[in-house]
């Protein structure tokens, strides 16, 4: 899959100086990248509560990704 142009998700953000620039949930140091590496053992609600993120922010993220996803596939 190519590269997701993640500046177009408004629940993430990238900010040089913190954590490299990665990007990262809105307002938090949390890289998005977390979610993708617990996703299979992990539920939503479980990264909620280990992870310091909203169960919307998560949402968010996944939805970007399976709109991304769909729209390549058109």
């Amino acid at each position: 899959m190519s590269q997701l142009d993640w500046s177009e998700c408004a629940a993430v953000e990238s900010v040089p100086g913190k954590r490299s620039g990665a990007y990262v949930f809105r307002g938090t140091r949390m890289p998005i990248s977390t979610v993708f590496e617990n996703l299979q053992d992990m539920s939503i609600d479980e990264i909620v509560l280990e992870f310091g993120v909203t169960r919307e922010q998560v949402e968010d993220v996944l939805q970007f990704v399976a709109q991304s996803a769909e729209s390549k596939a058109a």
